[in-house]
């Protein structure tokens, strides 16, 4: 192995650890507590090390977004793909949606709430936030209709978002979160 990739590999591992201890820490303390001094002592680094990978609290934040949007686009496509009936699909996907915004709280806020330097929308968006907004459009797209599928899809994950938001800054009671998501469900895949 060459010095060149040995360092490449080191500086990647370096990065991993570093992602890694901020979203462990923004999970058990919130994203407050997540400081490049925290994190440099978490990781055993100084702090200039880790301003050789990221340029700031926001770069580490950024980067286990697009983890966290690599990790819902798998659930949601297993959930999407379980189910061969496009309404049960879209539950599914709606179900899976609002679950993993509830497991995981600070990751979904570093996803969605915070704001980070990723482009949305459009065509540099990074490929995991493109897969897991594909995979929502997945779900939409054989109960589209007439409508347009992407501003369809929009909508409905406007609705999840809402749900998963509301409930989890105690606005709506957690107990009708079943009814609420079947609700939206309905409105987006009526029975046949």
């Amino acid at each position: 192995m060459s010095i060149q990739t040995r360092r490449e590999r080191e500086r990647a591992e370096r990065e991993r650890l570093i992602v890694t201890a901020a979203r462990e820490l923004a999970e058990s303390e919130g994203w407050d507590a997540v400081t490049t001094r925290r994190l440099a002592a978490e990781i055993e680094y100084s702090q200039p090390v880790l301003y050789s990978h990221f340029k700031g609290k926001g770069a580490i934040m950024a980067a286990v977004a697009v983890q966290g949007f690599d990790e819902l686009a798998r659930e949601l496509r297993a959930a999407r793909t379980a189910p061969t009936d496009p309404g049960e699909a879209l539950a599914a996907v709606g179900a899976a949606y609002t679950d993993f915004g509830e497991r995981r709280p600070a990751l979904y806020d570093a996803m969605f709430t915070h704001l980070v330097d990723l482009p949305f929308a459009t065509p540099e968006a990074p490929p995991a936030l493109r897969d897991a907004f594909g995979e929502l459009c997945e779900a939409i797209l054989p109960l589209a209709g007439d409508d347009d599928p992407g501003i369809l899809t929009e909508t409905f994950w406007g609705g999840l978002h809402g749900l998963v938001t509301l409930m989890r800054s105690g606005r709506l009671p957690r107990a009708g979160h079943d009814r609420r998501l079947s609700l939206l469900i309905r409105h987006f895949a009526p029975a046949r």
